[in-house]
């Protein structure tokens, strides 16, 4: 029996995310950023959405768009640069954030896709994300409205007999996540490419639907199993979305023929 996930158009793809949902979005800075599903859900109007994803994209980029939007309430991220609207909200009281350290934030995401309800880990030991304290939310006259909690901290002995502390992370499981493929097939295995691969397996296994749009979709068997990144069981639904469509990135660093950096 044919399974075939594939979705006609980016509105389908995206119609029944409702107002309130959470969502686990792919990319690294703006390198696979599922921008088609981005603006798709602009068009769609769903608001108050809580996201979570490596980094907020640029100001007219990426998630930057629904934030512009004010359809974002709050963000969980590891890096809040490159956007200055998402630092006017942040600061003004209008947008919560909750951030981690970056590997932590991409082992939440794959212990909730993996169904591991928690683990302990060394990233943030005797700092504000175990010990709490971080800004959560601003009030509109810039004091801290609410503060992140402190988080259970515990000493396991390690492989060469040292006791040392480890702080416990819940996972993340979201309602939907949106990712971007170089390829797919009609099954819902997917191929990334390069850096666009860092946070998109884990963002799309978090997702309870997992929408992925392709650039190149391809009948099942036409990729070699040991290439898959994701496999098909995490993902619900494929969009073609073709080769031909920008990528840009944040700071263009080029050299000149004599080697300096412009």
């Amino acid at each position: 029996m044919s399974i075939d996930k594939t979705v006609a158009t980016a509105a389908d793809a995206v119609a029944d995310i409702p107002d309130g949902a959470t969502l686990a979005v792919g990319g690294f800075g703006l390198s696979g950023n599922p921008i088609q599903l981005i603006e798709a859900l602009l068009e769609q109007g769903a608001t108050d959405l809580s996201v979570v994803s490596n980094n907020c994209g640029v100001d007219d980029w990426g998630l930057g768009v629904l934030l512009a939007a004010r359809r974002i309430r709050k963000m969980t991220s590891s890096y809040v640069g490159e956007n200055k609207e998402f630092a006017r909200q942040y600061l003004e009281g209008e947008l919560e954030l909750e951030l981690l350290p970056q590997g932590t934030l991409a082992e939440k995401l794959r212990a909730g896709g993996a169904g591991i309800a928690a683990f302990y880990t060394r990233s943030g030991v005797g700092t504000q994300v175990a010990e709490g304290g971080i800004p959560v939310r601003y009030d509109s006259s810039g004091a801290v409205a609410e503060a992140s909690p402190p988080k259970e901290v515990r000493p396991f002995r390690v492989h060469d007999g040292r006791l040392l502390e480890f702080v416990l992370e819940e996972s993340i499981v979201t309602d939907f996540s949106l990712v971007h493929a170089l390829r797919g097939d009609r099954h819902g295995n997917l191929v990334f490419n390069k850096s666009a691969r860092q946070f998109s397996p884990p963002a799309a296994m978090a997702g309870r639907v997992c929408i992925a749009q392709v650039e190149e979709l391809v009948e099942p068997g036409e990729i070699d199993p040991d290439q898959v990144h994701l496999p098909g069981i995490y993902v619900h639904r494929v969009l073609e979305v073709g080769t031909e469509i920008d990528k840009p990135i944040e700071k263009r660093t080029v050299r000149t023929a004599d080697g300096d950096r412009k």
